[in-house]
């Protein structure tokens, strides 16, 4: 089969079009044909090599981390999917590949496509979708009436999680340009702060939550954002001893991370609020959840553009350029 493959960790590197063997099958695994997959930032930095102390994988490995396509075969063990199912899914580290004509997952992490997506539509939603379900509902718990402060409002997360957001009752703050506005008004936030010339800790504040995807100076500003008890949540970093616990990391890494979020705990706890790092997780049943949303019309996927599978390296390099509005797709077949 045919799929993009990183044979070695560079910043100015490519993805090399390689003829790959077909994904071997386990039995709880279903075999996937890839109708599309989305890029995201996690790729770029897959890439660069940023994450190979906690994602280490053999080169060459396939890229990509979202898809959707058509179950064509399944695992002895398998009992939720058949041939022909249309499924989508972000597969768990350490078994990503989807810039690929076929990926074997288990069947754990993949869930059916929403009936009222396309393809693309569908590639664009499992990791960004993952990432504000289980930032906004298993971390923060945000209830109606409270209040949530989401970063980067026109990207990939921020209009998943300004969607999400609203449909739980929250009122919704977001950075912006003044280009991308409207979009993100549209999609349901109140507060619009246009980070070209307004500082948001100097316009914000009394909020609940903060969903943080921006660099470090962004990070400390948040801390302002927030009332006492509230949380911060960051899915760019630094990652914390409860997130090197959780990846079984070694007692070396652990102490290194423990290292690069002390300043931010310690922060925090000196302002009454909870520093949390998020590194998603694959869950088919949560994607569940959420194609019942999408299907309900609670959602709606934000897609940017699509390129041809042949395109995929300039799709990549579309992402790293940070203009991208929503999502940004591969067309497989």
């Amino acid at each position: 089969m045919k799929a993009f493959v990183v044979d070695k960790y560079s910043k100015n590197g490519t993805l090399r079009l390689a003829e790959m063997p077909e994904p071997k099958l386990g039995d709880s695994d279903v075999l996937v044909e890839v109708h599309a997959a989305a890029v995201n930032l996690l790729d770029s930095k897959v890439k660069t090599g940023e994450f190979k102390l906690i994602l280490p994988y053999r080169r060459p490995f396939i890229l990509g981390h979202d898809v959707a396509g058509r179950v064509v075969r399944v695992g002895s063990k398998v009992r939720k999917f058949k041939r022909g199912d249309d499924v989508y899914a972000r597969p768990r580290d350490g078994r990503i590949g989807t810039f690929a004509e076929f990926i074997a997952m288990d069947e754990a992490d993949v869930a059916l496509k929403p009936g009222n997506l396309s393809m693309e539509e569908a590639a664009s939603i499992p990791l960004v979708g993952l990432t504000a379900w289980q930032a906004l509902i298993e971390r923060a718990n945000l209830k109606r009436g409270q209040k949530v402060f989401i970063q980067a409002g026109s990207g990939g997360v921020g209009t998943f999680a300004i969607q999400l957001a609203k449909h739980l009752g929250a009122t919704v703050a977001t950075t912006a340009s003044a280009a991308s506005a409207g979009l993100v008004k549209g999609l349901g936030a109140d507060v619009v702060v246009d980070y070209r010339k307004d500082d948001f800790e100097k316009v914000l504040s009394g909020y609940d939550v903060v969903l943080n995807s921006q660099d470090a100076k962004t990070l400390e500003k948040s801390l302002n954002v927030l009332k006492p008890g509230g949380k911060l949540i960051s899915i760019s970093g630094p990652p914390d001893p409860d997130f090197a616990r959780e990846k079984g990391l070694n007692m070396v890494l652990r102490l290194v991370l423990r290292l690069l979020s002390r300043g931010i705990r310690a922060r925090a706890k000196r302002r009454g609020v909870t520093f949390s790092f998020l590194f998603m997780w694959a869950q088919g049943e949560q994607l569940s959840k959420i194609a019942s949303l999408i299907e309900a019309g609670a959602i709606r996927p934000v897609v940017d553009r699509v390129f041809p599978f042949e395109a995929t390296n300039e799709a990549l390099a579309y992402v790293e350029t940070g203009r991208a509005k929503g999502k940004v797709v591969i067309k497989v077949r």
